[in-house]
């Protein structure tokens, strides 16, 4: 019977948006602790090349079956692409503007003038969108833009650089240079980042596996934040061999604010955030409406009813009071 049983697993792809690090921390521990092969699946889970790391062409074309991208999902579904958004593993969007200490750009109407680095209208919308909203042209911020990254921004070729949140700044601190962040969530841009999905024609052809990966996915996730050391050694010794123990520390423990907020499960997603990021990218009413019909997943429920211990102790305790509460009833009538 094992033996059937590991013949008929479902081989899936799971492709993500970057290199291996603690940002996909919850799909390294569900296969490493089973999950995926408790739900009857083989995933593979294949890294990002850092100089093309757009996932939508791969599950377009079926070179993978599951992808993680950012909020620019909702655009390329606009656009026509069939795509089916899962769930959103980072509530808000980890990129950010760094400026040097000394600089004068406290806020985004400060970057009137300067010299920014190039951003994707797509990916990383938000923070042109953020300094759009403060007054400044759209076009011209993005023809204004200049080639470079942190070396260029260190020579002071660049004002400010578009990073990700737990990358570059740390890299920074540890080099001694000072710096701040700009981020869009300051300025009530709070965006979906990091979202599972996956392509219409899976999900149709696919239910039962889609709703398995996912399920197993999320435990992943929730056994990660419970057990952040364990989960750390597992990220370094299988997965992002590269990195220190001390960067995937500190990776997490920016992330998980960003993974579980306070009231939010994990994976959260709401037709009103969406209708706020349409915004974002200029979709009307009506536009929103058409794209947004089967694009964000319907979870299946699980079979049967999971209890939480609480539940479960509070029908024990209830049936134990039954007993109780007939002998002092019967107690009543006597008197």
């Amino acid at each position: 019977m094992c033996s059937l049983s590991a013949l008929s697993k479902d081989k899936v792809t799971l492709q993500l948006k970057w290199t291996h690090q603690f940002q996909f921390a919850g799909y390294y521990v569900a296969s490493q602790k089973g999950f995926y092969k408790e739900a009857g699946l083989d995933v593979t889970i294949l890294p990002a090349d850092p100089n093309d790391p757009d996932t939508f062409p791969k599950v377009l074309s079926g070179k993978a079956d599951f992808a993680i991208t950012h909020s620019g999902i909702l655009q390329k579904r606009q656009q026509g692409a069939p795509v089916v958004a899962l769930g959103a593993i980072l509530q808000f969007s980890p990129y950010c503007w760094m400026v040097k200490n000394n600089s004068d750009i406290f806020q985004p109407r400060d970057f009137v003038g300067k010299k920014i680095s190039k951003v994707s209208s797509l990916e990383n919308a938000e923070l042109l969108v953020m300094l759009r909203k403060a007054g400044l042209d759209y076009q011209h911020l993005i023809e204004a833009s200049a080639e470079g990254g942190i070396e260029q921004w260190l020579n002071g070729e660049l004002d400010a650089v578009q990073v990700y949140v737990t990358n570059e700044p740390y890299t920074m601190t540890l080099r001694g240079v000072g710096h701040r962040l700009i981020c869009p969530q300051k300025f009530g841009l709070n965006v979906y980042s990091d979202i599972l999905y996956t392509s219409e024609s899976m999900l149709k052809a696919n239910p039962d596996v889609v709703n398995r990966f996912y399920q197993a996915s999320i435990k992943g996730w929730r056994y990660a934040l419970h057990n952040m050391n364990e989960t750390i050694a597992l990220t370094k010794k299988h997965y992002a061999v590269h990195k220190s123990i001390q960067e995937l520390a500190h990776e997490a423990d920016v992330l998980v604010n960003y993974i579980q907020p306070p009231g939010i499960n994990i994976g959260n997603m709401s037709m009103a955030k969406w209708r706020l990021i349409a915004d974002l990218y200029g979709l009307s009413q009506d536009e929103f409406d058409q794209t947004f019909a089967g694009f964000m997943y319907q979870h299946q429920q699980d079979e049967g009813l999971e209890l939480s211990w609480m539940l479960i102790l509070a029908i024990l305790l209830s049936i134990a009071c039954i007993p109780l509460y007939i002998h002092l009833n019967r107690s009543n009538l006597r008197l």
